[in-house]
């Protein structure tokens, strides 16, 4: 397990001391296009902000990775009503596109897939419960020193009573605060009037910003009552803003009947301010507070009893010692609410979307998850970085996004017509169609023009090959066909060929002479690259299945495949790109070595590897070779490589053993990086397409992953 983190923070201490290393991703786009996310079994990704992360599986290889994205924010949500109403069409489209690449979309209550539901194809997940409510009321009290009672307005002997709703909106709310408002009206006459005949009751109704016209029908409601003027009042703010008012409040009414599928989290945090709460006996809330243990709870159909109860919590105007008490309670019980559903949520999920592979030590069942382990928050792991002032999650997401409609705004004003994205990462959907159109006509004329410019001719100085190859280009009127990178392998010993597959592995390709790509599939190929179409050469590998069961051995037959149309080069070498994602591949220096070696014959015929298997990280007990193989390969390596050779040799079918590989102190090559001439390449390809076809034959659903040691 790693951690990637878009800038550093104060939770990014608690991870590493619990041993888990954190990868600070300054610019997005750059940081985490040379990540080889193939590495991991699956990503959880757990901010809005993390977009530009989102987007690098959108592309293969990373397309089928497990990707679990959490979203706690509702700002989104709000924008993008707000961009289909002013024609930003393509920054819609392009969230829609990210929303539905993850695998699983996890919300924390049933309100924000409601809001996203135009997004929603299938992969939308509600899991309740968070610790973010009460570590955010941690960091307000910590941030805001000044009372917000002053700032609000009211002094030490108001009484405030904020009136909250639940986030749905539905018929007969209004009603609902009527009744309520109703309920508390005997408060008033309990409450004495200042000089100004001013009462000291105050009583806040919170709706969200859409209620615009709200405020008028709340003014009808309280004149009707004969509430005196000033003391009810509505304020249109969303439940994520509501934290002024939730801790200038000292009582807080839930006036929603509505039944809902999770507790509200506004009670949640109203719990955690330690602000005592009165709610109606709904079964959710009724699940985890108690009546006049850790909250007051009237039932819905008997409003009257919620005057009682009023009146008994403020005897003489003051919150009683009793209900002090009972606040106390709620902000302990409000600090690990709901965390059991939470754990076994998330582990259910985790269970159900990860294929682990072979050498990995399987996870408990959920069953098995220690019960202390769901009973309360690790809050101990943040004691360290205790009442932090960094910004809530709500406001960065909030500058986020206006960071993002700016730079879409600039690439609107630039004429590009594309939606750039915060991470500015490759804006891939712009090329397709001119992609598309070269390949078609690529595919027309390259036969033809390889056999054009690869024939073979004698070796010479620089200015020869140069000369020559410009009277080929003037020959086809042509003269962007031969790059110089092309030119200078002509005339270089080695030519180093790098198989990929999609998009999301260009960042890790050379762009040198000595190396070549060659991409896996058709679709995918580097622009104005000179790079091989491995299926023109090879049509097996238009079939997936069997493209991603040769992997990088795909690439080596379609070299092989009439080599000397496409390599003159009398040494060849391969390098997988996931070597360079992991700082294995030739240093500068070390491609120097190889060229002397090879041009002084220093070693004859001899096959050169730079990525050892005794220092692999998939290897920390230094197992031997069949062991090794068999742990990357799902067990399978001895086995099918014993019935290959059976079929191969014709050897008895009782015969269990394998060749004895050497233990004398060396190692063996892994992640196919390595170079030999070229004549023994082909007799390489020859003897392991005898083997890939009795392999493939006889066991179709054996799949070797890409590293096996050779």
């Amino acid at each position: 397990m790693i951690v990637y983190s878009l800038k550093d923070g104060p939770v990014n201490a608690i991870w590493r001391n619990v041993g888990v290393p954190v990868t600070i991703i300054g610019n997005v786009a750059k940081s985490a296009a040379v990540v080889d996310w193939l590495n991991y079994d699956g990503i959880v990704v757990n901010s809005l902000e993390a977009r530009g992360v989102v987007s690098c599986f959108v592309q293969e290889p990373f397309k089928s990775l497990p990707l679990i994205w959490t979203i706690f924010e509702g700002t989104l949500a709000t924008r993008l009503r707000q961009y289909t109403l002013t024609g930003k069409i393509e920054l819609v489209n392009d969230w829609k596109k990210l929303f539905n690449r993850a695998t699983a979309v996890v919300f924390p209550n049933y309100v924000l897939p409601m809001i996203y539901s135009s997004f929603d194809s299938g992969n939308y997940f509600v899991i309740p419960g968070s610790p973010a409510e009460a570590w955010e009321v941690d960091n307000f009290i910590a941030s805001h020193r000044d009372s917000p009672r002053v700032k609000m307005g009211y002094g030490p002997d108001d009484f405030v009573i904020a009136l909250v709703r639940s986030q749905f909106l539905y018929k007969g709310l209004w009603l609902e605060h009527a009744l309520i408002l109703q309920a508390l009206l005997p408060l008033v006459a309990e409450f004495p009037v200042d000089n100004n005949s001013n009462s000291h009751l105050k009583i806040i109704i919170i709706s969200g910003n859409s209620a615009n016209n709200y405020s008028v029908a709340v003014e009808a409601i309280a004149l009707n009552l004969q509430y005196p003027r000033g003391v009810v009042r509505h304020i249109a703010i969303d439940e994520d803003e509501a934290d002024n008012v939730l801790a200038a409040a000292d009582i807080l009414i839930y006036g929603s009947f509505l039944e809902e599928q999770s507790f509200p989290g506004i009670l949640i945090k109203a719990m955690s301010f330690g602000k005592p709460i009165i709610a109606p006996d709904l079964p959710m809330i009724k699940k985890y507070v108690d009546d006049r243990v850790n909250g007051y709870l009237f039932p819905k159909e008997k409003i009257s009893v919620l005057t009682q109860i009023i009146l008994q919590m403020i005897p003489e105007g003051k919150l009683s010692p009793l209900v002090h008490n009972v606040a106390s309670l709620a902000k302990d019980t409000a600090k690990n609410l709901m965390v059991m559903e939470t754990v076994e949520g998330y582990a259910s999920l985790l269970e159900n979307l990860l294929k682990f592979p072979s050498e990995v030590a399987f996870p408990k069942a959920v069953t098995e998850i220690p019960p202390k382990l769901k009973e309360e928050w690790k809050w101990n792991l943040f004691a360290a970085s205790a009442h932090s002032t960094y910004a809530n999650r709500t406001l960065r997401s909030l500058r986020f996004l206006d960071k993002l409609e700016d730079q879409w705004s600039q690439s609107q004003t630039g004429g590009s017509g594309s939606v750039i994205a915060i991470d500015e990462s490759f804006p891939y959907d712009i090329w397709e169609e001119e992609k598309l159109i070269g390949i078609a006509n690529a595919r027309k004329r390259r036969e033809e023009d390889e056999l054009k410019d690869r024939t073979d001719q004698p070796r010479g100085s620089w200015e020869d090959v140069y000369r020559s190859a410009k009277r080929a280009d003037r020959a086809k009127n042509d003269l962007h066909e031969r790059e110089d990178g092309e030119l200078e392998r002509t005339g270089q010993p080695l030519c180093i060929y790098e198989p990929y597959f999609g998009e999301g592995t260009w960042p890790f390709l050379h762009g040198t002479s000595l190396y070549r790509g060659i991409g896996l599939s058709t679709k995918g190929r580097r622009r104005e690259a000179d790079d091989i179409d491995a299926p023109s050469r090879l049509p097996l590998l238009n079939n997936p299945y069997y493209r991603d069961a040769l992997g990088e051995y795909g690439a080596f037959f379609a070299i092989a495949n009439r080599v000397d149309r496409i390599h003159r080069n009398a040494w060849i070498g391969f390098q997988s790109w996931r070597a360079t994602a992991r700082n294995a591949s030739f240093s500068k220096i070390a491609e120097t070595s190889l060229l002397n070696a090879i041009q002084a014959r220093k070693h004859g015929d001899t096959l050169y590897f730079w990525v050892r298997m005794d220092m692999d990280p998939r290897n920390p007990s230094q197992l031997d070779f069949w062991s090794f193989c068999d742990a990357i390969n799902a067990g399978n390596c001895k086995f099918a490589f014993s019935e290959a050779l059976k079929k191969m040799y014709g050897i008895k079918w009782d015969w269990d053993s394998l060749p004895p590989m050497p233990v004398d102190g060396d190692t063996w090559s892994v992640m196919q990086s390595w170079a030999l001439p070229t004549r023994s390449f082909l007799e390489f390809v020859m003897f392991s397409r005898c083997l890939w076809m009795h392999w493939m034959h006889r066991y179709m659903m054996t799949t070797i992953k890409e590293g096996t040691a050779i």
